[in-house]
């Protein structure tokens, strides 16, 4: 069982890097004629993130205080994608830096709600990340501001699915019965 996990994160990790680097690294090429240092610094993040991705090993679980900090160097660089068009809301309930979440479980979640959202929207929009304990459960929630309805040149683009299914599979087999992805 704790080999079929740890297939399943590596499968993950080998899904999310790829798709996430080149969008990183197109970013950057868009930045160096632009704003060199922007696109230095980018780079830079771009190889910390890394760096701490492949740090984590097979580690299954992480404290949330790690998750957070994984997810914050994320969106360090998507901002500069985004510009000022994303906003980060963190509403993360205190005392729960220690809380056991598995790796990598935010990462997939954000990357969807900018995929899915805001990245269709014309106007600025908040991404929100929340974790609040309820009862003995930790619930930690990513939402966005939903695509722009009379924006028409950005159609809902469909996909497998695949990181979503992944993360809620891996739920599965870490908490069994007990972990939920609505």
């Amino acid at each position: 069982r704790e080999d079929l996990a740890r297939a399943n994160l590596q499968a993950l990790r080998a899904q999310l890097n790829p798709h996430f680097l080149f969008n990183a690294l197109n970013a950057v090429v868009t930045l160096i004629g632009r704003d060199q240092a922007l696109a230095r610094d980018t780079l830079v993040r771009l190889s910390e993130l890394l760096r701490a991705t492949l740090a984590t090993g097979d580690v299954q679980e992480t404290s949330l205080a790690q998750e957070l900090e994984l997810t914050a160097r994320y969106l360090e660089i998507e901002q500069v994608r985004f510009a000022d068009r994303l906003q980060v809301e963190w509403r993360i309930a205190p005392g729960l830096e220690s809380a056991r979440v598995p790796a990598f479980a935010l990462q997939p979640l954000v990357e969807n709600a900018l995929k899915h959202g805001l990245a269709r929207r014309r106007a600025a929009g908040t991404l929100t990340i929340a974790a609040r304990r309820d009862a003995e459960a930790l619930e930690l929630t990513v939402s966005n501001d939903p695509p722009d309805p009379s924006d028409a040149s950005s159609p809902a683009r469909g996909g497998a699915g695949i990181a979503l299914a992944n993360l809620r599979a891996r739920l599965e087999r870490l908490y069994g019965s007990a972990s939920q992805l609505t």
